[in-house]
């Protein structure tokens, strides 16, 4: 009995000092702070060095992904804890007012009292570095390994100098279409593999196929590449679209081996595409194309996943962490956030707003950091707020979701309210063809006075398939009590 009691006292004792140990040295959120800025700089060396190196094993690059997903939310804890802190010592006397307080950013602390929602932030942020550190220490093998890789050939398109400049958050994916292309069976069989690319619209399934088409292992791979585009490929035969259209890269060094010769057939689909129409252009390929060819097909639809003989890959939209990384990079460029703590909260709040829209980002995004100005960021966070909100209330509907469908969106001027700016749709043009001189944030956000029905240049994309988004739109004269209806005018453009 003295054995038992005294194993008793002591297991007591043991946990009594534990517990007043564990809260005696209990962590703050200063310190927590500066652990996580550590751990989140170690996850960045890890990811920019997986970036530079050519992987081809599918889980290596699903945990690097996984990595990469926990640095952007980790970012974003990271920056909601210093722009709150921030928030808080200006609580008197604010320049911005509560409709547009940080607390709207996070849902998850809303209606919260200050304390509460401090001990939220300050468990996000012991949650955020207990799962990097713990992914960190998983990866300590696969992080030797990755020293085995062979480094790849950087191209100018994809240095990560520039956010705006490169195609962001897409490596995992980039490299599993690369590997699907490269991979090669000892005895093929006459069947050409397809891999299916399914995705909503705008998500970035084009520009990820060009950035692989750009990619030197897979040009000195394929001897041709091919692009067909369009609604319809009714009654399409490869032998005539090989002569009437123009291939996308030739490589005539690979092409003095016959047996050597590979093919690769992209399909950008914009329509649908039946079982029927596809059977003939498939059977057209095996005709017509070497052995080792392979067939890329990409759709919003889900239909065209039956085609592929291997596993789809699905795109989704960024998190909403992983946007707000893209955004801050972007509008900030190179100045340091943290130097201006009031602009990087607006812009938060900002992104939060945009749906994960990549072309608002870019077009927002410059917008800002072109008019480094508090009292103009103001605004443009006051006019997208008041414009989303009576978009919603009016059509029930955010308005960055019709523009992603290529559905009429009222979008409204900033400086002109007595206008309605109804954007109609949106169609891509070649880097070769001429865009308007006339660009959407200039109508919306500037001073340019513009009437009737005329086309905008909405963005200009810097990396492949290097797209101009060319917009047609219309502007409205909103309707006052006993004002005169206004007649459309149909001489385009009136620039001042």
């Amino acid at each position: 009995m003295n054995i038992l009691l005294t194993a008793v006292l002591n297991e007591l004792t043991t946990r009594s000092i534990n517990f007043l140990i564990k809260n005696s040295f209990k962590p703050t959120a200063p310190d927590m702070e500066d652990r996580l800025r550590r751990i989140l700089l170690r996850a960045q060396v890890i990811i920019d060095e997986a970036i530079g190196r050519q992987i081809t094993n599918r889980g290596v690059l699903e945990q690097l992904d996984k990595l990469r997903d926990s640095m952007h939310h980790g970012y974003y804890i990271l920056d909601t804890f210093i722009y709150q802190s921030q928030s808080e010592k200006e609580t008197k006397g604010q320049v911005l007012s509560n409709t547009l307080s940080l607390s709207n950013v996070v849902n998850s602390l809303q209606g919260l009292c200050s304390s509460s929602r401090n001990t939220q932030i300050s468990e996000q942020l012991q949650k955020s570095l207990d799962d990097l550190s713990s992914m960190i220490i998983d990866m300590e093998e696969i992080i030797v390994f990755l020293m085995s890789y062979p480094r790849l050939y950087r191209q100018p398109y994809s240095m990560h100098l520039l956010v705006g400049n490169c195609m962001f958050g897409r490596h995992m994916e980039m490299e599993l279409v690369i590997s699907f292309l490269l991979h090669t069976q000892p005895h093929a069989p006459k069947e050409l593999e397809v891999l299916p690319i399914v995705g909503p619209g705008k998500v970035g399934k084009s520009t990820l196929v060009a950035h692989v088409c750009e990619d030197a292992r897979v040009r000195n791979h394929f001897s041709e590449i091919l692009f067909l585009h369009g609604h319809d490929l009714t009654g399409v035969d490869l032998a005539a679209l090989k002569e009437g259209y123009v291939m996308e890269h030739q490589n005539p060094g690979s092409n003095s081996n016959k047996e050597g010769r590979r093919l690769l057939i992209v399909v950008d689909l914009v329509g649908t595409l039946t079982e029927d129409v596809w059977n003939r252009l498939y059977s057209a390929s095996i005709q017509h194309a070497p052995s080792g060819s392979k067939i890329i097909i990409t759709s919003r639809s889900d239909e065209i996943i039956k085609f592929g003989t291997t596993r789809t890959l699905s795109l989704k939209y960024l998190s909403h962490e992983a946007y707000w990384y893209f955004f801050k990079m972007l509008t900030f460029g190179s100045m340091d956030p943290e130097m201006h703590p009031r602009l990087a909260r607006m812009a938060m709040e900002i992104a939060r707003m945009m749906n994960g829209c990549f072309i608002s980002a870019n077009v927002v995004g410059c917008l800002l950091r072109d008019n480094i100005d508090f009292h103009f960021w103001y605004k443009v966070l006051a006019f997208l707020s008041g414009m989303i909100k009576k978009h919603i209330s009016k059509f029930g509907v955010h308005p960055f979701d019709l523009l992603n469908g290529k559905k009429p969106t009222h979008l409204g001027r900033m400086f002109i309210p007595s206008e309605d700016f109804v954007l109609h749709y949106d169609y891509q043009r070649s880097s070769q063809d001429d865009v308007p001189k006339i660009r959407i944030q200039d109508v919306i956000y500037g001073s340019v006075k513009a009437e009737g029905t005329f086309e905008a240049l909405g963005w200009r994309s810097r990396i492949p398939p290097y797209h101009s988004y060319v917009a047609v739109c219309e502007i409205r004269g909103l309707k006052t009590a006993g004002a005169k209806r206004k007649r459309p005018m149909k001489n385009g453009v009136t620039l001042y």
